[in-house]
């Protein structure tokens, strides 16, 4: 694991102030205007991390006291919620994007260190301390700040963040179906290899290239012989 909860910390500042920056000052119009991910307008894109930055303040809150607070009732009611937001009125929306985001900061500002060190269950249903929470939100709104399609692209998220998220890309789909592939960044001579079916594919480009291919976003990577890189799988 190529990363720190320091750094994680530190990234989810960083994707927070990039999400936040990309809508400000936006009205309807702008709101209403399609996201990067299929199907969803970016104020389904902004309801979905605000209610994300409140689901984990419920995980902050349950190390905190040691009271089980679950991140969601459900996920039916989790998608019910965003589908909700997305029918908020942009300035409304705008205000619980960033409310929510401050409550989630003050929350983990406020935890001691043992506090950090309690157990609680992602909405995956993992066990994992609550030092993954900063891992969690950074991973969220960093690849959400790209999908909003206002401007932001992997290129512009830390480096090391990219090596971080492609690493627990990699490890989640080891025991999934798909392609098998060896992926090198070429700017940084980092390395994946992703187990599938069939021979592995050489998959070589910039390593924010890597990171959204990975992520199942638009990228230009080709093969050697110049054919796109294999389709792969969704990562969550």
């Amino acid at each position: 694991m190529r990363r720190t909860f320091e750094e994680a910390l530190s990234w989810s500042g960083t994707g927070t102030r990039l999400f936040l920056d990309a809508a400000a000052g936006w009205g309807e119009e702008q709101y209403l205007a399609p996201c990067g991910l299929p199907g969803w307008t970016r104020k389904h894109l902004v309801a979905h991390v605000a209610a994300n930055a409140d689901a984990l303040s419920n995980l902050v809150r349950w190390a905190a006291t040691g009271e089980e607070t679950p991140m969601y009732s459900s996920m039916r009611q989790r998608n019910a919620d965003i589908e909700a937001g997305s029918t908020k009125p942009a300035a409304e929306l705008a205000a619980w994007l960033r409310e929510s985001a401050d409550r989630l900061a003050a929350g983990t500002g406020a935890l001691s260190a043992g506090q950090w060190s309690a157990e609680v269950v992602t909405a995956q249903g993992r066990t994992v301390p609550a030092t993954e929470i900063p891992w969690l939100r950074s991973r969220e709104v960093c690849v959400h700040a790209v999908d909003l399609a206002a401007g932001v692209s992997f290129a512009d998220l830390p480096a090391a963040f990219l090596v971080a998220l492609a690493d627990d890309i990699v490890g989640k789909r080891g025991g999934a179906a798909g392609p098998a592939a060896v992926l090198t960044a070429a700017d940084t001579g980092d390395r994946w290899e992703l187990p599938g079916e069939g021979n592995a594919v050489a998959v070589t480009g910039p390593l924010a290239e890597i990171a959204a291919y990975l992520a199942g976003r638009p990228h230009a990577l080709t093969t050697p012989d110049g054919s796109s890189a294999p389709v792969l799988p969704a990562w969550l």
